[in-house]
């Protein structure tokens, strides 16, 4: 049941001036609007989720808005992206339309970006985002109130270019395509504006309704032959508020219609938001089960096959390190959400070998950090997963040497820290890469800890998985690589033969 639905158009996009920052002004926007929001929600005892995407992703300044959302707002706001934002509008897309068994081509226009994505159920065969979007192409080409066919020409070419090796690398997925979708305001105005156009009564409901791209072309020879906005917005069909922008989104959606040889589309009237809210349903469920959401581990898995040549070693250091998390999580201060983003280092640690041996751990950072596999994790949730595994080997984080790492609040810096001084352990545990540790379990110490007569400190004892192995290189591997967990926990760490 939808108890209340709201919507307030800030276009934040439109304050980014030179594109490198949002204005104060759409700052200040942004931030009430997100207020009202947050106070409403609350008013129905709701959880509040917060997503930015191309504005804010963009923008140098974004960590200045995530901020002051935070402070004024008390709403937490996750930066994904364009990728991430395509399958989350996928989510959404499989709730309003019966596609979950076809193959379809789903495209999204927004304000400042564009994504692309083909689909098979809930799984993506190929997403991509654009810097394309109905007030981006406005700025670019439509300043003035006249619109000149040259503006409209060259508009077109842009999008073409842009689109043009998208198209190209997803051209084997299309033949199998039975039904392409558009969602969001742009796709669904122009929707409404084709209806009108031949003469039909508007609908109730406009999910599912459909525009062939040749009516798309024919409504951009409309707007463009409007001598000014106010004249535009008297079009039947168009929303009057999108006036002054929809030229721009128009000419995207045609121009992805013709680069993946799209004749008709059909419109979906959920999209990121009804995607939001179902993929964190979908988180609570997974948190419930205590590992990745199946999602979240395909993705993890795909990549893992791809980038490392010993994905089985790689699956027994992650269920070491979950094991060791389920030891240790209350002493080390870490959370429940922490689980899956040590799963997923634990499971990437290693795929920076794919590029070179030396330094590999440096680039696994580089790897899991610019991945486009790695869906359903957010931008930020990508960082710290792509820091634990950064930091699986050699030097220790430093705030004076790694900027990175420097960056995070406080919190986040002790979590990463924690997170990769378990996995340091998990490791040692496979050292012979053969699953010679069956287990491990946590004993309480008791007497002398070492030489120095000081309390004892836990003890982790390893039990073999074929009787009678001694586990002499998991014993010393551990017991060397132990340092910094020892540091996190202020304990000295004993390891024992179970």
């Amino acid at each position: 049941e939808t108890l209340t639905k709201h919507k307030e158009p800030v276009r934040l996009g439109s304050g980014l001036g030179d594109r490198t920052e949002l204005s104060v002004d759409a700052m200040d926007r942004g931030v009430a609007a997100i207020r009202r929001c947050a106070e409403m929600a609350r008013g129905f005892d709701a959880q509040v989720r917060a997503v930015a995407t191309s504005a804010v992703r963009e923008a140098s300044n974004s960590s200045d808005f995530v901020a002051r959302v935070l402070a004024e707002a008390g709403v937490a706001v996750e930066v994904i992206s364009g990728v991430e934002e395509a399958r989350l509008i996928q989510l959404g897309v499989l709730q309003a339309l019966p596609v979950f068994d076809k193959r379809f081509l789903l495209v999204d226009v927004g304000g400042g970006s564009t994504e692309v994505l083909v689909g098979e159920g809930t799984e993506v065969l190929f997403a991509r985002s654009h810097k394309l979007g109905a007030i981006r192409m406005t700025r670019d080409f439509f300043t003035g109130d006249q619109v000149r066919q040259t503006q409209v020409d060259a508009c077109r070419k842009l999008i073409s270019a842009r689109l043009a090796a998208a198209a190209h690398e997803a051209a084997p997925l299309l033949d199998g395509v039975q039904v392409a979708v558009a969602c969001s305001g742009t796709a669904e105005t122009l929707v409404a504006m084709g209806i009108a156009r031949s003469g039909r009564e508007l609908p109730g409901e406009m999910n599912g309704q459909q525009v062939s791209r040749k009516a798309v072309s024919r409504i951009i020879g409309d707007l463009a032959a409007a001598p000014t906005t106010e004249a535009r917005s008297r079009i039947p069909g168009i929303d009057s508020s999108r006036a002054d922008i929809l030229l721009g989104g128009a000419l995207v959606l045609e121009g992805v219609c013709r680069a993946f040889g799209v004749k008709h589309l059909t419109f979906s009237d959920y999209a990121l938001r009804e995607g939001v809210l179902l993929d964190a349903f979908a988180r609570r469920r997974s948190a419930a089960m205590h590992h990745l959401s199946d999602l979240r581990r395909a993705s993890v898995m795909h990549l893992l096959e791809t980038c490392d040549d010993d994905p089985a070693h790689a699956v027994r250091v992650a269920r070491h390190a979950l094991a060791l998390f389920d030891l240790l999580a209350p002493r080390l201060g870490l959370e429940e959400a922490d689980l899956e983003l040590l799963e997923a280092a634990a499971l990437l640690a290693n795929v920076g070998l794919s590029i070179s041996h030396s330094a590999h751990h440096k680039h696994s950072y580089y790897v899991i950090r610019n991945s486009e596999r790695l869906t359903g994790f957010t931008d930020h949730e990508k960082e710290l997963i792509a820091l634990v595994a950064r930091y699986h080997r050699k030097s220790a984080p430093s705030e004076a040497k790694h900027p990175e790492f420097a960056a995070l609040e406080a919190g986040e810096r002790a979590r990463v820290r924690a997170m990769a001084a378990i996995l340091r352990v998990a490791i040692a545990l496979d050292r012979n890469h053969d699953g010679g540790v069956a287990g491990v379990e946590l004993v309480a110490g008791t007497g002398p800890a070492g030489g120095d007569g000081g309390p004892a400190g836990p003890v982790l004892v390893l039990h073999p998985a074929e009787p009678g192995r001694e586990l002499e290189l998991e014993l010393f591997s551990a017991a060397d690589r132990v340092r910094m967990l020892e540091e996190c926990l202020g304990e000295r760490i004993r390891f024992a033969l179970g």
